[in-house]
């Protein structure tokens, strides 16, 4: 690295995320809507979690995976909107070098995890669908736990190999990010090198972590639709399509804007279409999966109603 990158790279540097100040006359009004997004996210995610917990009718593999997905989705956003709300509502958009790096790597490290979650919750799914018979040994607690655990290594350490190389690459002076939080993408634009061997490892790694766990779900997703086309029961199609429809919802809902940005160039994305699809899925997605799982959800409606007395 050079003078000037080691010079640009010290932790009391701080970096301006430029976000939406583009439009100054939107901003008020995404901080309404972002804040109103967020709060149904730490209410809607806690509900899920609190009940899992509290009512044994749903201590299944189904629900802790759901718990996980929870816990997963309040850490995500957590880890960029009160930053972005702050952002939004002051003059001041600074956050410091050292923020970035930490924002950073939560972000990629939580964002990789919900995508091996997922293929997970769908493997429950083919489990409990396609071999009802074995499915109490083969969706074992101990074993679900070991699967929860390998989501949560594997994303972290997704997002510590990209952190690493990130954090050396040689910043330019300007320290203007264009976006909203820190991401890879936006800090290999503000780098005074050639970054392709980062973009081609970044592209490797989210084909790994998004196309192959996609590959997966659909592929038990397909198992699923065979399953139930043979099924005679009316009650029990009913139930499949309730709870694999809601997880292929989620599915789709994440995994969509995630290929739209991680799986292209940096330089490849127009940045103000990169930012409204980063703010779905950090914001919206969220805020959406526990009103999807919970709605049409008779296990939890039956909870409550327990709960209640």
């Amino acid at each position: 690295m050079n003078d000037d990158g080691k010079k640009n790279a010290t932790p009391e540097a701080q970096f301006v995320l430029l976000g939406f100040s583009d439009w100054p006359q939107l901003e008020l009004v995404l901080f309404v809507v972002i804040l109103m997004f967020y709060l149904m996210t730490l209410i809607g995610n806690l509900f899920i979690i609190i009940l899992s917990y509290l009512d044994s009718h749903l201590h299944t593999p189904m629900y802790f995976f759901l718990s996980n997905l929870s816990f997963l989705d309040l850490c995500y956003t957590t880890s960029s909107i009160p930053q972005l709300l702050v952002n939004l509502w002051g003059p001041e958009k600074t956050i410091s070098y050292n923020g970035c790096m930490i924002q950073l790597y939560f972000v990629l490290a939580l964002g990789s995890t919900e995508c091996v979650l997922l293929m997970v919750m769908s493997y429950d799914r083919y489990a409990a669908v396609c071999r009802p018979l074995h499915y109490t040994v083969l969706m074992h607690p101990r074993f679900c736990q070991l699967l929860a655990v390998a989501c949560w290594v594997s994303g972290f350490t997704n997002s510590a190999l990209h952190s690493f190389f990130t954090f050396w690459v040689p910043l330019c002076g300007h320290r203007q990010v264009d976006h909203f939080f820190c991401e890879v993408p936006a800090l290999l634009r503000l780098s005074c090198i050639d970054t392709r061997a980062n973009e081609l490892t970044l592209m490797v790694t989210s084909s790994i972590f998004v196309l192959i766990p996609l590959i997966l779900i659909l592929s038990s997703y397909g198992a699923i639709a065979q399953a139930v086309l043979r099924m005679q029961s009316t009650t029990g199609l009913q139930k499949v399509f309730g709870t694999c429809g809601a997880h292929l919802m989620v599915v789709s809902l994440f995994f969509i804007p995630a290929m739209c940005i991680y799986l292209q160039p940096p330089s490849g994305n127009s940045q103000d279409q990169g930012k409204f699809i980063a703010l779905f899925y950090t914001v919206v997605t969220p805020s959406l999966n526990p009103l999807i799982y919970t709605l049409r959800n008779r296990d939890v409606r039956g909870a409550v109603k327990r709960l209640m007395g």
